[in-house]
């Protein structure tokens, strides 16, 4: 038993001042008024952990590397040509060692847990390691070491378009046939029964990458070992792959999904960035959640997603970091408010009556829905829930409008450099000021791994 006292934290019913914190087994178990003699204090104002509903881990390793440029002509498809070139060495141990550098990342930059879209499966010559989830195995050690909660998503990926078409030689590392992927997933959930805070889903990659019967195949496998597993896939990300979808399926890629699959709160549409009113009603219509992921969709001239009028329908939705071209959950909120700002011509837009604060509306929506996407016991400080916060430096947030109408505003949009102090994940400290017990030497094995890569680009 630990106890955690606040002085100023945001619990599910809003801000609250004098508060202990009675933490087992890395739940809350109680919440009491005052401070309790033997608890630890906070330096600072505590605010639930955010989820990161969608991560290539791997591609930490590839930002920086595709911003050359090729006379106006790049796109999201020259892109993902050099990041098929960057991967095509990538090990099992240098992996491991990007995944562990990027999550220790996430946990100094406000995500306590992270939903991993895991595609990078066999070895550079397309043929399985000595284990089917050997790369996944390494993902898992990542999130061990680091001290980050995980939700492993294997992806299903088989063919490079619809029709469907073969693979090409840059997606050989990423292809499963329907049973072997069904094994995949089998022993995923073997290796999540031996590490706590950890569960399974999985992620069809698109619909450009799998058919009807894999889909519903790997779907129901799944949901058999879970009825609640995570579900995720890439949806209407690219106006290419909604021409491609109307022209091959003779519908939009959502609305073929939602007609074809039984979604739920636990599915995660990640980008739908180009859909219609038809679509938006249906999302909502059937609980699940769309996936943003700002920062990369504006690095990859992706689009933008009609946020206001889907969560002014009462659609749900979380973040994600994707690409980690940035890796802060401050920058993705902040950009989901100003990309609607821009289209919008307004101020102040991701707001409700209910909470009149767009910073405060935005981390306590988009935590709670980041939870339904990895089927977590987290995305909010309450009693049951998991003890997953962040302490905001009181040195840096007393130089801010920091009256707690104000706070999460002046964090989201005022703020030159990261607040978030202390991070604690299912009951254990992590990230002590500002600092992971492991960031240096990871760091260092991080720095070679990508002098090495680089060489190969």
């Amino acid at each position: 038993m630990m106890k955690l006292f606040a002085k100023n934290i945001l619990l599910a019913n809003g801000w609250q001042q004098d508060k202990t914190l009675h933490i087992d087994d890395g739940v809350i178990t109680n919440i009491t008024d005052g401070q309790d003699a033997d608890a630890y204090v906070a330096k600072g104002s505590v605010i639930p952990g955010m989820i990161n509903c969608h991560s290539h881990a791997f591609q930490r390793g590839f930002a920086g590397f595709s911003e050359q440029g090729s006379a106006s002509q790049d796109s999201f498809w020259t892109w993902r040509k050099i990041m098929y070139q960057f991967l095509d060495n990538i090990s099992v141990e240098q992996a491991q060692v990007i995944a562990q550098q990027l999550y220790i990342e996430m946990l100094q930059a406000g995500y306590t847990r992270v939903a991993e879209f895991h595609y990078l499966h066999h070895d550079k010559d397309g043929e399985n390691h000595q284990s089917l989830a050997q790369m996944a195995s390494a993902i898992f050690q990542a999130a061990k070491h680091s001290g980050i909660g995980l939700t492993m998503l294997p992806v299903m990926y088989r063919f490079s378009g619809f029709g469907p078409e073969q693979p090409n030689s840059g997606q050989k590392r990423f292809i499963n046939s329907i049973e072997q992927f069904n094994q995949l997933v089998t022993d995923c959930y073997e290796l999540s029964s031996q590490q706590q805070n950890t569960n399974v889903g999985i992620a069809p990659h698109s619909l450009r990458a799998v058919d009807k019967d894999s889909l519903l195949s790997a779907v129901k496998h799944v949901r058999s070992l879970d009825a609640k597993a995570p579900i995720h896939i890439h949806i209407s990300e690219q106006q290419k792959e909604v021409d491609d979808c109307l022209a091959h399926y003779g519908n939009r890629p959502v609305q073929w999904l939602l007609d074809n699959a039984d979604l739920d709160e636990n599915w995660c549409l990640i980008h739908a960035t180009h859909i219609d009113e038809q679509e938006v009603a249906g999302i909502i219509a059937s609980k699940a959640v769309a996936g943003i992921c700002p920062t990369t969709e504006a690095n990859l001239g992706d689009g933008i997603f009609p946020t206001t009028e889907f969560m002014e329908q009462g659609g749900k939705v979380a973040i994600g970091s994707d690409s980690h071209i940035s890796v802060s959950a401050i920058e993705e909120l902040r950009l989901l408010e100003y990309a609607q700002r821009l289209i919008k011509q307004q101020r102040a837009i991701l707001a409700t009556r209910q909470t009149e604060s767009v910073g405060q509306n935005l981390w306590q929506h988009t935590a709670k829905a980041g939870a339904l996407t990895t089927n977590s016991n987290t995305g909010e400080l309450e009693v049951g829930k998991q003890a997953d916060l962040l302490v905001l430096d009181e040195s840096k947030t007393r130089l801010f409008a920091n009256d707690n109408q104000f706070l999460l505003d002046s964090v989201m949009f005022a703020s030159q450099s990261s607040p978030i102090k202390d991070v604690m994940v299912n009951g254990h400290w992590v990230v002590n000021d500002y600092k992971h017990a492991q960031q240096e030497e990871v760091a260092d094995k991080f720095a070679k791994v990508l002098q090495q890569l680089g060489k190969n680009k």
